[in-house]
């Protein structure tokens, strides 16, 4: 699944680590995926809103797919370098409505506010059907909820103040990302 070639370097100045991200331009997002094809890489459908999201407000830059909605993506900096991954969300089981919280956020979600996101691993192990999986919120809004410029509902009293919730955050994306390209 990993490229036959090298994906070009994107390589991110160093910043200080509650910087906002990089505004990404499409060629970049699309270079920076590391469990696909150069070819999946070209077809999956990237966002046509990237000049309007809040960029100073993102940890990483998150998005499902329109016309496959258990198709999502996620695109952050890992190590000074760009990694983008395709992610397959689990279909919602009908039944008893729950409560769910987000593993990156902590964000409480009643009903299908959270899903089980899969990512193929890279390189060989993936294509040997080897995955990574997590719950995010389903509309990888993360960065939002925890600023409080979106809400799931009330909001829950958090102890910690919102540097330290961000690093919570950026941590836990880049162990996520570390098991998908090890």
């Amino acid at each position: 699944m990993q490229h036959s070639q090298p994906i070009p370097n994107y390589h991110l100045p160093r910043r200080a680590r509650l910087l906002p991200m990089l505004v990404l331009t499409e060629s970049v997002i699309r270079a920076s995926f590391v469990n696909c094809s150069r070819g999946e890489a070209k077809r999956l459908t990237v966002p046509n809103d990237l000049e309007m999201r809040p960029w100073d407000d993102l940890d990483f830059l998150g998005w499902r797919d329109p016309s496959a909605p258990q198709r999502a993506y996620l695109v952050a900096e890992i190590d000074g370098k760009l990694a983008g991954v395709v992610l397959r969300a689990a279909t919602h089981q009908t039944g008893r409505v729950r409560h769910s919280m987000c593993s990156f956020c902590l964000t409480t979600h009643l009903g299908g506010g959270v899903s089980l996101m899969t990512a193929p691993k890279a390189g060989p192990s993936g294509r040997q059907g080897d995955s990574v999986g997590t719950y995010l919120c389903s509309d990888l809004a993360c960065s939002l909820y925890l600023r409080g410029r979106k809400h799931a509902g009330p909001p829950a009293p958090e102890p910690l103040p919102l540097p330290e919730r961000i690093d919570r955050v950026r941590s836990a994306l880049a162990t996520f990302l570390r098991k998908v390209t090890e």
